[in-house]
């Protein structure tokens, strides 16, 4: 999806231009005539759509350093690029100090657009990771943090927000890698428990020996080799939140303590005589099923209704495709920074096609990997399918590109990095055809025997043959000939539309529909 910019200009014929150079860098265009109206949309439900804005410093009623002004106080933190055709010092430093990124002079140059543009986002998106880092470590991170646009996921945001709001006992329940820590994190983020000891035990990963020493601390000269005093991890969590995660993996001797310390608050470390009171919010995290285990009496019941009264299932992330393009932008933002690989600002529609189309059983952990690779082995400003081969060898299916616009990096609020440069109007597609439309197929992806791509049946409308019968290459004319009979059908024979998205003027459009004898053709002379 890609990102919006808002446009705030008085300038009926400059608002246009914007819109138009802003459209073209592959973002999309918000725009509106006052200052007045550009605040409401910034501290509105709209706010959370809006990537960055681009201010005319001179309006009528409300000017452009009174929405600078008003933004702060609504403690708005978009980044803004103001713009005036008065381009002095002090009109310069005064727009900087209220909070502008940057500055530029009317008629901005295209160029000069896209790099502020670029630069803007790029600052947004390392600002955000640093944010979410420092939120993660210091237990605040929220669920306006996760990056998630599924309506699968709006459920479990919404269950984990009631449940931040009293100390009931959480179970998390879901697959493997689908972000179980995550949405317990921003539980006590959003709690009463927030800034607060956050503390993680593996159940699956401790030795079983030294289970009940590390859960419940053990005295000195408890057994041999205690030469010291050790405070478990349910002391430690004393006032925050432990997190059980793989809690099915305890065995039976520690579930009757676990259960203990669950109804009564209290431990029994090792060696002591006498238990310590704890003050602690459990969340405990499987992926496995509990319910199973105890009908099978591998898990005590008694413990299993004492984990399950707030139960939240986290869906795997083949049922949340829609979350895979943000993810991957979180990803490629963050391991490029990480890897000094700061070139790399985003993802081709290809690629975003392929990994939509692969089911992830390793869930948002695999992806995270596949990025983390592709980071590494990319040359280019944008990860490519080819940068993920091992995902490519598993998809068996063609692949249908959502958009033509390269997919650029975002923050954790959907804000982008860079600018995408214009797209092509058309991209290769198998078979040596030519996708003329947003949907075209994954280049490099072979195409069914006897397919409109190896010449033997009819192209779909908007595809076009560069391979002839022979399998030669197609005269010009006769490429050029049949997109314009494709704009001219697909326009409805609105002939300035035509010559507009073809980039011709009309005069060089009528003298080729001449030349090509198609000034007769079919609604051609349609009203415009």
């Amino acid at each position: 999806m890609a990102e919006r910019i808002l446009i705030v200009d008085d300038d009926p014929v400059q608002r246009r231009l914007l819109e138009e150079a802003v459209r073209r860098f592959g973002y999309q265009p918000t725009v509106v005539e006052t200052g007045v109206e550009a605040v409401r949309v910034l501290t509105g439900s709209e706010a959370q759509d809006i990537e960055l804005v681009v201010l005319d410093l001179v309006m009528p009623d409300l000017d452009g350093m009174g929405v600078l002004g008003r933004l702060r106080e609504a403690g708005v933190s978009v980044p803004v690029i103001v713009q005036t055709s008065k381009g002095g010092i002090d009109v310069v430093v005064s727009a900087m100090r209220a909070g502008a990124f940057d500055f530029v002079v009317k008629p901005v140059s295209p160029e000069r657009l896209q790099v502020s543009i670029q630069n803007a986002l790029k600052v947004a998106r390392l600002e955000g990771e640093v944010q979410r880092i420092r939120k993660a470590a210091a237990g605040t991170l929220t669920f306006k943090d996760l990056v998630t646009r599924s309506p699968a996921m709006e459920r479990v945001i919404r269950l984990g927000e009631r449940a931040a709001a009293s100390s009931i006992p959480i179970l998390i329940e879901g697959e493997s890698g689908v972000g179980k820590e995550v949405i317990a994190r921003a539980i006590q983020g959003s709690s009463e428990r927030r800034s607060r000891p956050f503390v993680t035990v593996n159940c699956g990963a401790i030795a079983e020996n030294l289970v009940e020493s590390i859960l419940f601390g053990h005295e000195k000269g408890a057994f041999t080799g205690a030469v010291d005093k050790h405070v478990g991890k349910f002391q430690e969590a004393s006032g925050g939140t432990l997190f059980l995660d793989e809690v099915g993996e305890l065995a039976p001797e520690i579930q009757v303590k676990l259960l203990r310390a669950i109804q009564e608050s209290e431990v029994d470390p090792i060696g002591s005589r006498r238990p310590i009171k704890v003050d602690f919010r459990l969340i405990s995290a499987t992926n496995r099923s509990l319910l199973d285990m105890t009908k099978e009496g591998r898990f005590r019941e008694d413990l299993y209704y004492r984990l399950n009264v707030f139960p939240i299932w986290v869906p795997p992330l083949r049922e949340r495709k829609e979350d895979i393009p943000d993810l991957a932008r979180h990803f490629v933002a963050r391991f490029s920074a990480e890897e000094g690989r700061r070139n790399i600002v985003g993802l081709t529609p290809e690629a975003v096609a392929l990994l939509q189309a692969y089911d992830w059983p390793g869930n948002i952990r695999q992806l995270e990997n596949a990025v983390f690779r592709a980071v590494i082995l990319g040359d280019g400003p944008f990860l490519t399918a080819e940068e993920f081969p091992q995902i490519a060898a598993q998809v068996s299916t063609p692949i249908r590109v959502v958009s033509s616009e390269p997919i650029v990096i975002q923050t954790p609020r959907a804000s982008a990095v860079v600018a995408a440069p214009a797209a092509p109007a058309a991209m290769p597609a198998a078979g040596g055809g030519v996708a003329a439309g947003p949907a075209s197929p994954m280049s490099g992806w072979s195409p069914a025997p006897g397919s409109f791509a190896s010449g033997s049946g009819p192209a779909p409308f908007g595809f076009l043959r560069s391979l002839d019968e022979h399998g030669h290459v197609r005269p010009m004319a006769l490429i050029e000939e049949e997109i314009i009979r494709i704009a001219i059908d697909h326009y409805g024979g609105r002939m300035t539309e035509v010559a507009k998205r073809l980039g011709i003027g009309r005069s060089t459009l009528y003298r080729k529909l001449k030349d090509y004898g198609l000034d007769d053709t079919p609604g051609a002379e349609a009203a415009e």
